[in-house]
């Protein structure tokens, strides 16, 4: 670490009146740590290591952006700023995330989340996702989308029985349904146009169909994937679905259909027939 990033640690006070507590987790882009703040209850942090000040200044106007927004089902960020090498997101605590659930579920039962509880909780998600989706948020008087390009069961967040979308560290304004974009999220759960440098309108929802996958199986959709984004990478045109119901095959291949326009419309109308499938109904947490 060089001499000019804060080094993070129980008792650091990266802001005044915020004082770190608790690690929580390390991801790709950076750390999050519980902390106590000046008014005395308890937050989040997320620490994103900054590499210039330009690209800073981006990344705050695109989270400033998506902070201004109002849904259920994203997860509240209160403050941002800039100090010593890092971007600081402060965010309202979670209670865990679906990737936590599905170890409990392993742990305590030998099984991956139940289809009707997995597709509760994943409607909410596709709710938040088809909200940051729409071209109808206004940012310098023009309308946007906002595309997250990183959903993944850790980046769902539950606080009590209800899921917040988070970590909109890679998130890309848009005001056409593909547009171009730096090769970047999580391998595992990334969708085929990804690997070619673009992001489309339906690239989040093939990153939720992978997450239903490896909540539904406990497995991941594409096992012998590569590692990084390698620009010559064929995603095949759908993972192995022989774990599934003979009802749930047809509306996942065409939620994992290698052209974007082939694929459901929007991530409520996929869970929803998931759902149909399942006779899911509203549960509590699990």
């Amino acid at each position: 670490m060089s001499a000019s990033k804060l080094e993070l640690g129980v008792g650091t006070e990266p802001y005044p009146g915020y004082r770190l507590t608790r690690f929580l987790g390390r991801g790709g882009w950076g750390e999050v740590w519980h902390a106590r703040a000046p008014d005395g209850s308890g937050v989040a942090l997320k620490f994103l290591a900054s590499d210039s000040p330009r690209g800073t200044l981006q990344e705050i106007r695109a989270l400033q952006g998506i902070r201004q927004l109002r849904h259920p089902n994203l997860i509240r960020m209160d403050n941002i700023w800039s100090c010593a090498g890092w971007l600081v997101i402060v965010m309202e605590l979670a209670d865990g995330s679906l990737a936590d659930l599905l170890d409990v579920y392993g742990t305590e039962i030998n099984s991956p989340i139940p289809p009707d509880h997995l597709c509760f909780f994943l409607g909410q998600a596709a709710a938040a996702i088809d909200f940051l989706n729409a071209r109808q948020h206004d940012c310098d008087g023009q309308r946007v989308a906002y595309r997250h390009a990183d959903v993944k069961p850790s980046n769902l967040l539950l606080v009590g029985s209800q899921v917040r979308l988070s970590d909109f560290s890679l998130a890309v304004q848009a005001t056409s349904p593909v547009r171009h974009s730096f090769r970047g999220g999580t391998v595992a759960y990334a969708a085929p146009e990804m690997f070619h440098g673009s992001l489309s309108d339906r690239s989040d929802l093939y990153s939720l169909a992978a997450t239903y996958y490896h909540l539904r199986t406990g497995k991941l959709p594409f096992p012998d994937g590569p590692k990084d984004f390698s620009k010559g990478y064929t995603r095949p045109a759908a993972p192995d679905l022989s774990m599934m119901t003979d009802s749930e095959r047809p509306i996942l291949t065409r939620a994992f259909a290698p052209t974007p326009t082939d694929r459901w419309s929007t991530c409520t109308d996929f869970i929803g027939r998931l759902r149909a499938v399942f006779g899911a109904q509203a549960v509590g947490a699990a």
